[in-house]
């Protein structure tokens, strides 16, 4: 089973950026436990700050993946060609907030991708990913089971 992860801008920066919103844990120290825990699983990780590269790398995964584990920052809220990207490819997508984006900003409350996603995440932390990814596992060999196949 293949999943991919993909972070949307300034979550490079986990770890270093307001770390009372988005904990001091860095996402590749996550990721690797992650990895860790999920062996069973092929895991991958991207993050662009740069719109155009999410809306490519979902075209790429979008085809071959799964599932997608998805947190567009800030472009969740503002980016109707990430979340036509979203609806343009058959793997199912999961969205993705480290906060709570309903006790934020209210320009924050409404994201383009949630009508386009299986479901949303929002408010756990890192643990909202891990979720996604034992969602996935879960909804996968569930399917597999009705094939006949497990």
């Amino acid at each position: 089973m293949k999943i991919l992860i993909i972070n949307g801008p300034n979550l490079n920066l986990l770890g270093k950026r307001e770390p009372e919103i988005y904990g001091t844990h860095t996402f590749e120290d996550f990721f690797r436990e992650l990895s860790a825990n999920m062996h069973h699983m092929q895991l991958d990780y991207f993050q662009s700050n740069h719109e155009g590269a999410l809306i490519d790398r979902l075209h790429q995964a979008g085809f071959e993946a799964d599932g997608i584990v998805l947190n567009g920052g800030a472009y969740s809220h503002t980016s109707i060609a990430l979340a036509d990207a979203v609806a343009a490819i058959p793997a199912p997508v999961v969205e993705v907030h480290i906060s709570n984006v309903y006790e934020r900003e209210s320009f924050r409350q409404h994201s383009y991708l949630s009508a386009v996603c299986e479901g949303c995440i929002t408010g756990l932390g890192l643990e909202g990913y891990r979720l996604a990814v034992e969602w996935f596992a879960r909804r996968y060999h569930k399917a597999r089971k009705v094939e006949g196949k497990e």
